[in-house]
């Protein structure tokens, strides 16, 4: 497979921090959180040396503007796991310091559009994000899919930060729909189409509705409800 680099990409610092080419095709995207408000030289500027043992493919500043470290060749040392890193491109976005680690909206909207990017260079029409680990790694994506994984699966870690951890369902939802691939909307003079609903649960206390609907909406489902009888 002959590896691009992203067009969006606005400064180039590699580092030396990496394993070479991939060993395995790109299916994943695994999006950090740098905890700090970086520019995209500065994301790079803290993968320069070798001691650092860390790495990311791109940075995001906290303007929007995105760098390249690590070509998308090769394995970056970003997830502690070197499967996920085999597999994934991955992407350190400025935030906050202090958890849930939010991110600005031209860091978020970057993120989308290099997402984009990303499955558009690798023939992916869809990004999917399962919301459960296991589900996630355990998935075999189809040719044309690619998968949301995060660093807390892998390490002791709160990576990316509740904030963009639960913008994942619609990160993955922007993003295919970008790519085309989003349940189309039906034209003013199409006929109606029938609708079935799933209920996914039955409870007694709304504390426990809202948590379930949470997880339900993180999974990509932002159109679900609480419906009272």
């Amino acid at each position: 497979m002959a590896y691009t680099n992203s067009s969006m990409v606005v400064y180039t610092k590699l580092s030396p921090n990496h394993s070479g080419q991939r060993t395995h095709a790109i299916d994943c995207i695994t999006p950090h959180c740098v905890v700090g408000q970086l520019s995209a030289e500065s994301i790079c500027g803290c993968f320069t040396s070798p001691s650092r043992q860390a790495s990311c493919n791109y940075g995001i500043g906290t303007d929007g503007r995105v760098s390249l470290c690590v070509e998308e060749k090769n394995r970056s040392w970003c997830s502690s796991s070197s499967a996920n890193d085999q597999r994934a491109i991955t992407i350190e976005c400025s935030s906050d310091k202090t958890e849930p680690y939010a991110m600005n909206d031209a860091v978020y909207t970057t993120l989308i559009n290099l997402c984009v990017d990303i499955c558009k260079r690798n023939g992916k029409k869809k990004l999917l994000w399962f919301a459960d680990k296991n589900t996630s790694l355990n998935y075999a994506p189809k040719a044309d899919e690619m998968v949301l994984t995060v660093h807390r699966w892998f390490a002791n870690k709160s990576c990316p930060g509740n904030w963009l951890y639960d913008r994942l369902g619609d990160l993955a939802a922007k993003v295919t729909a970008a790519l085309g691939t989003a349940d189309s909307v039906p034209a003013a003079d199409d006929k109606p189409k029938k609708l079935y609903r799933v209920q996914v649960g039955a409870y007694s206390v709304k504390a426990n509705a809202d948590a379930m609907l949470k997880k339900v909406k993180a999974a990509g489902f932002t159109d679900a409800f609480i419906k009272t009888e």
